[in-house]
């Protein structure tokens, strides 16, 4: 059976700035240690490239970040080399007919920012307001603009789980960063609309599918944040990986899982969808994909999710795009550069050579039909 997708619908893949670029400082880096990317996969010089593979996979959309840290290494000064930089990544895409989607902010901050605090003061919202500002008046082919990406994750990470820089562990600066990060976005929101007309602007969040005695989590690890939110996205962005259970928990689940050991499901795609449908806002999934390096399960895992993103469209949820995590391997955070996310591999001992996997080619030809074939 194939399923067509509607008209105009975005096919794409996801990369972050620290994950790819390379040669960046900021408070990662300044961290040290495994929380440096070094050279990463050297995309600020060969994004060309990249974006010709991406191309080859007949995407029409991509979705990257802007590193804070360049545009604004110094408080208050902007680099006009580093603008010029990303105005031409923006031009390259727009050259293949890839519509860009930007993220202000993947977890990264600039060092001076993170010295004054970083998030755990409302005072530094300010800051990132200013540089939201810069980059939209300077990037004007930009229509979509991703504010932060998975604030929930990053306020978990860094200031309760202490995973993360700057490394804190207290539940109240978890939430006073999370809410933060909210009012942020939602002034962020305010500004670009009455200054740039035109612009769409949203969010992406880590949405994951509790099931079954789980189920009432989702309330608040999700609908919480989403509904200080509601009034102040033009869209949603979903970032969809995995699914919590009590089986899976308790380490009773037979489900198939990732290279780092996250289970598969599918179907939770769907019913996390339809969860969102109640905020009336039209859907990108800005992330899905899996830690696979040998590249057995990816091929199943696209057409298995897409099938039931499908159903849900089916159903009345208005989705209107798809980008696959990730286009390249990359720095996959405190787990360094050993999960293989890309639809390319990237030989890190070999001049970091790209290699398309054979499921890029499966997504090519999805991206190419607008279609799934079941």
């Amino acid at each position: 059976m194939i399923l067509k997708f509607p008209k105009g619908f975005y096919w794409g893949t996801a990369t972050s700035a620290y994950q790819v670029e390379g040669g960046i400082r900021n408070d990662w880096s300044n961290a040290g240690g495994k929380y440096d990317a070094g050279i990463a996969c050297d995309h600020y010089n060969r994004f060309e490239e990249d974006f010709d593979l991406a191309k080859s996979t007949n995407n029409n959309a991509h979705r990257f970040s802007i590193e804070w840290a360049r545009i604004e290494p110094e408080e208050g000064k902007f680099d006009k080399n580093e603008i010029e930089h990303y105005r031409k990544v923006i031009l390259a895409l727009k050259k293949r007919n890839l519509e860009p989607f930007v993220t202000l902010n993947h977890y990264t901050l600039p060092i001076w920012f993170a010295d004054k605090g970083g998030w755990l003061y409302k005072k530094n919202i300010k800051y990132f307001i200013r540089y939201a500002e810069f980059l939209v008046k300077s990037l004007p082919q930009v229509k979509f603009w991703i504010t932060f990406n998975e604030p929930y994750l990053y306020s978990s990470f860094s200031f309760f789980e202490k995973r993360w820089p700057p490394f804190k562990k207290n539940f109240f600066k978890f939430l006073k960063v999370l809410n933060n990060l909210l009012d942020a976005h939602n002034k962020t929101y305010q500004i670009i609309h009455k200054d740039f007309p035109g612009k769409m602007v949203g969010m992406s969040e880590f949405v994951m599918y509790f099931s079954g005695l789980l189920a009432p989590i989702k309330y608040i690890r999700h609908f919480y944040f989403l509904n200080k939110i509601k009034n102040h996205q033009d869209f949603i962005g979903l970032n969809y990986y995995l699914h919590h259970s009590l089986f899976e928990v308790l380490k009773l689940s037979r489900r198939e899982k990732t290279d780092t050991g996250w289970e598969i499901c599918p179907e939770g795609t769907y019913y996390v969808l339809k969860d969102l449908k109640r905020y009336n806002k039209p859907i990108f999934i800005t992330e899905n994909g899996l830690a696979d390096a040998d590249d057995s399960r990816r091929e199943k895992f696209i057409a298995e999710h897409l099938g039931w993103v499908h159903r849900a469209i089916e159903e009345g949820v208005d989705i209107r795009g798809y980008f696959h995590w990730s286009l390249i391997d990359n720095f996959e955070w405190a787990w360094g550069f050993k999960p293989r996310f890309g639809l390319v591999e990237i030989d890190y001992k070999n001049n970091l050579k790209r290699t398309p996997r054979p499921s890029s080619k499966i997504y090519a030809e999805i991206c190419k039909n607008n279609a799934i074939n079941t």
